[in-house]
């Protein structure tokens, strides 16, 4: 069980004493050193928001950026946990404007560290953060190429199936009725054309639902389930595309075969034979 809570109560969230292989970070320290190191690129924060487990020793977190584009605001995930079962890490991600979606690129992984005699957090975190920068400009030409794929109804039936009954995204099968709804129902008009960004904002919007760690957790595996099945759908098409032209070079071929022997025969319809010719019998060669 997680619960929402702000960065003034997030401060007071206690810290487990050090031991001599690992070194809790407190949660506050995190947040406050990761908001100093985006000030120190010009790099604003306008909003956040803070979950944490019931015993304070996990803490999952959103900081919303000033960097915009097209409907949509960067912002970072973060995660760190002091009881040893995921480390410190971070990643960037974007937040739709209409409906407060929450999409990231990839995996938390751009700071994961240790909780070491080592460590230093304003290191780490200023590392993350520069290769995070660099994700801005594929995360926007990847919502572009979404917002431009139309999706027939069929290849947005097979998506949603593959995702949760093949098991394609590794979370619960229950929001699979919520994501088909979502989209083919949208709440809000820009999400009425059908396209593969609409489609992964059906998605996101039903994973609002799941728990932090599970929804975290499937929004960071949608991304590059969703390219994965992209590819998928333009290998098929290709490859209908082939058999189609085959079939058409097939039946070109046998029209000319029934045209050259026609005019082989002197182009017309020859009446059978009185005598010998079998009933029926056309112009025999």
């Amino acid at each position: 069980m997680y619960w929402q809570i702000t960065r003034a109560e997030l401060a007071k969230m206690p810290t487990p004493p050090a031991t001599t292989t690992h070194i809790p970070i407190p949660h506050i320290a995190v947040v406050e050193t990761l908001v100093e190191t985006l000030s120190h690129r010009q790099i604003g924060v306008v909003g956040e928001e803070f979950s944490v487990s019931k015993d304070g020793m996990e803490m999952f977190g959103v900081l919303d950026l000033e960097t915009t584009f097209d409907g949509c605001r960067f912002a970072i995930w973060i995660r760190n946990a002091n009881n040893k079962r995921f480390r410190l890490s971070c990643t960037v991600g974007l937040r739709v404007l209409v409906c407060q979606n929450l999409a990231f690129q990839g995996d938390y992984s751009p700071v994961l560290a240790k909780h070491s005699k080592k460590f230093s957090l304003e290191d780490s975190l200023s590392v993350g953060v520069d290769r995070m920068q660099r994700n801005f400009e594929p995360m926007r030409r990847q919502v572009e190429s979404w917002r431009a794929q139309q999706l027939s109804t069929v290849t947005a039936k097979l998506t949603i199936y593959r995702a949760f009954i093949e098991g394609g995204l590794d979370v619960p099968r229950h929001p699979a009725r919520r994501v088909h709804d979502l989209y083919f129902n949208p709440q809000h008009q820009e999400f009425q054309p059908r396209t593969m960004w609409n489609l992964s904002n059906a998605f996101t919007s039903a994973f609002k639902e799941l728990d932090p760690i599970p929804q975290f957790r499937a929004t960071a595996k949608l991304g590059s389930f969703l390219e994965a099945d992209r590819g998928r759908t333009k290998r098929r098409i290709e490859a209908q595309a082939t058999l189609t032209a085959a079939d058409g070079a097939k039946h070109a071929h046998a029209r000319a075969t029934f045209w050259r022997g026609r005019k082989l025969r002197g182009g017309c319809r020859r009446p059978p034979r009185l005598s010998s010719a079998p009933p029926g019998r056309l112009c025999p060669s």
